[in-house]
């Protein structure tokens, strides 16, 4: 068992690829979750100089925006990564035809359960731990993110290398180290998922004001 209090002290002050390369040497089986986000392949492009292959995954809930899935096509061909597509069990049309046309639009906690909390169960079976983009930075219920803690829903180590960087040092260092940048974000999108629950965020809006507009949520649910 790591101890993971004294290593989420210490990480405080590491840059996140000592972070990364001292993980990843403990013997514990990792996988890295990817939303193509700017976070994501951030940490990709780190671990791609530690370790390659790369074990990563994403939830492709298939209402990903065109660009996401395009983006995704850029990385694969830019970087060594075993990329895991993990998909809902049900269909977008058997989801119709069980819950109604839409889901999204009526009941958006069920819609995210459905296509991605439960899918990311079977993504992360056999595992010790998974490694997000998760950044204190980015709402309310993400300010008290541990570098490292564990994930009691799945039982395993979780991992949040940039929890404590800032939006403008993430942008620098993508910038600095030529890592390819998802072109929502330049299009107004800090954060997205599924393009029917997505908007643009307006100036002087919080990172996250822009998913589930109308609705008492700012997390899907795999953030527990």
């Amino acid at each position: 068992m790591l101890d993971i209090e004294t290593l989420a002290m210490k990480w405080e002050k590491s840059h996140p690829q000592d972070i990364l390369r001292e993980i990843t040497g403990m013997g514990l089986k990792w996988t890295l979750a990817m939303s193509f986000s700017r976070e994501d392949t951030v940490i990709l492009h780190e671990l791609n100089q530690i370790c390659s292959p790369v074990d990563a995954f994403w939830l492709d809930t298939n209402l990903l925006f065109p660009e996401t899935y395009a983006f995704k096509d850029e990385i694969t061909a830019r970087y060594q990564v075993n990329l895991r597509h993990i998909q809902p069990t049900l269909s977008l049309e058997n989801q119709a035809k069980r819950y109604g046309k839409d889901l999204w639009q009526e009941d958006p906690h069920r819609c995210c359960y459905l296509r991605k909390v439960e899918p990311l169960f079977a993504a992360l079976e056999g595992y010790d731990g998974w490694i997000t983009g998760i950044r204190r930075e980015q709402s309310p219920s993400r300010a008290r993110a541990q570098i490292i803690e564990w994930d009691k829903q799945h039982e395993l180590y979780k991992l949040n290398p940039l929890a404590f960087w800032l939006s403008d040092e993430l942008e620098n260092y993508a910038e600095t180290h030529n890592i390819p940048v998802n072109p929502l974000h330049t299009q107004g999108y800090p954060s997205f998922g599924c393009y029917p629950c997505t908007r643009p965020v307006k100036p002087g809006e919080s990172i996250r004001a822009g998913r589930w507009e109308g609705w008492d949520k700012s997390e899907c649910g795999i953030h527990q």
